[in-house]
């Protein structure tokens, strides 16, 4: 069962992200944001979320909202799929898995009969205080920063 975060204070974390910047909880204080993590850069899935939140980026900024997506990728990874989707939200790179262990997103998956420890597609709205304002898990990706936009106009 998952760690319940929501009416909590945002766990600590810190990490490297694209432009060759940390981030952490700390500095984040003053402003709402969506943090979510995604399996693997430039998948048909992780690629179409991030999209989502690249073509809603401006109404996410309207309302004081910052967006952060994480996967284990590599900083490098992170710069070419950022560089190629636009995106205009940095992207944290947790190969150790700290920040996705801090959420409890690394759940147990199947492939081809393989078992693996994965990070299961997950998004937390934050707000200025650095509460844990809602958090949805096993994120289906369509309709999904719809309803995460949605939740932020109800701030």
């Amino acid at each position: 069962m998952s760690k319940e975060l929501v009416g909590k204070k945002c766990p600590n974390f810190e990490g490297e992200c694209t432009n060759n910047k940390k981030i952490n909880n700390k500095n984040l204080l003053g402003k709402n944001f969506i943090i979510y993590f995604y399996p693997k850069d430039s998948t048909p899935g992780c690629t179409t979320e991030g999209q989502d939140f690249r073509d809603n980026f401006k109404n996410f900024q309207k309302l004081n909202t910052d967006i952060i997506g994480v996967s284990r990728d590599s900083i490098k990874s992170h710069e070419n799929f950022k560089q190629k989707q636009e995106f205009q939200f940095e992207l944290l790179s947790d190969p150790d898995e700290k920040v996705c262990k801090a959420f409890d997103v690394m759940k147990m998956k199947s492939m081809y009969g393989r078992e693996y420890m994965g990070v299961d597609r997950s998004t937390f709205l934050v707000d200025e205080k650095g509460i844990v304002k809602k958090a949805w898990r096993s994120v289906k990706v369509k309709g999904h920063v719809a309803e995460v936009l949605e939740e932020v106009k109800n701030l």
